[in-house]
């Protein structure tokens, strides 16, 4: 296997090895008011980005899924009628 192949193969690594050099080589970039403002953008930006991935990877049964939805719909009312009397 060819060292570009390899290369293709391996790319995420590559990936991950090159930006943790670039942080090395200028932090400021990613410091607390810098350029990339990480007060916002891992807070809101990459949790959400991070629980859409992962809500693209589920399963749809939308059977499955609207018979469960209507019982947990008709509990809820239920204990919270019980509750409120």
């Amino acid at each position: 296997m060819g060292l570009l192949e390899r290369l293709r193969k391996e790319w995420f690594i590559l990936g991950i090895v090159l930006v943790i050099a670039v942080a090395r080589l200028e932090p400021a970039v990613g410091v607390k008011g810098g350029p990339l403002k990480p007060e916002i953008t891992i807070t809101y930006i990459a949790v959400s980005a991070i629980f859409f991935n992962s809500g693209l990877s589920l399963k749809t049964e939308l059977t499955d899924s609207r018979l469960h939805a209507t019982s947990c719909v008709f509990c809820s009312d239920f204990n919270q009628s019980c509750w409120w009397e």
